[in-house]
């Protein structure tokens, strides 16, 4: 599953095939073949793989005494990405952005949901901080990081990445606590 999450983002959905995936998995392909019959349970799976960093990520940031620093922390970690959302972007993000141009499948709504995973946690922070409208600003904060992982990758430059890390942490501890 890492595996196919690794080559899914770095290749996209459309590109990658079986082969690709045990390539990097330093597997024969027909073990990949035996648990997944299909391009779309590979890019399931990528999703799933998704789902377990967030959740591991957030359950790390979770044990952080205060949500402002849960916050920050959540930001630090997005800007320590930003080589690799220089080439390839946000994994999520690209991700959702790829199968919401399909027709088929049901796999665009299942991105949705692991972002939502996000936005949910997010908003959390903002209501643990007594933030009036903390959905509005978790959509604020999400839809910052998707802005400056695209921008980071379309103008391969990281330091977008930086910068707008730092005003985003800078923005949260600008944050009046209610």
């Amino acid at each position: 599953m890492e595996a196919a999450a690794d080559v899914v983002h770095r290749r996209g959905a459309e590109r990658t095939t079986i082969a690709d995936i045990a390539h990097a998995a330093e597997v024969p392909v027909g073990n990949v073949y035996y648990y997944f019959k299909t391009k779309d349970e590979l890019v399931a799976a990528a999703l799933s793989e998704h789902e377990r960093h967030l959740n591991l990520l957030v359950g790390h940031l979770s044990r952080l005494p205060d949500p402002r620093e849960r916050l920050k922390g959540l930001i630090e970690g997005w800007v320590g990405q930003r080589d690799l959302a220089v080439r390839y972007g946000c994994p999520t993000g690209t991700l959702a952005a790829e199968l919401g141009k399909r027709d088929q499948g049901g796999l665009d709504v299942e991105a949705g949901r692991v972002v939502r995973l996000l936005l949910t946690w997010v908003e959390g922070q903002f209501r643990e901080l007594g933030q009036p409208d903390p959905k509005g600003m978790a959509l604020t904060l999400v839809g910052a990081y998707q802005g400056m992982s695209l921008l980071t990758n379309a103008l391969r430059d990281p330091e977008v990445m930086e910068h707008e890390g730092a005003r985003l942490t800078a923005w949260i501890d600008s944050l009046e606590a209610s």
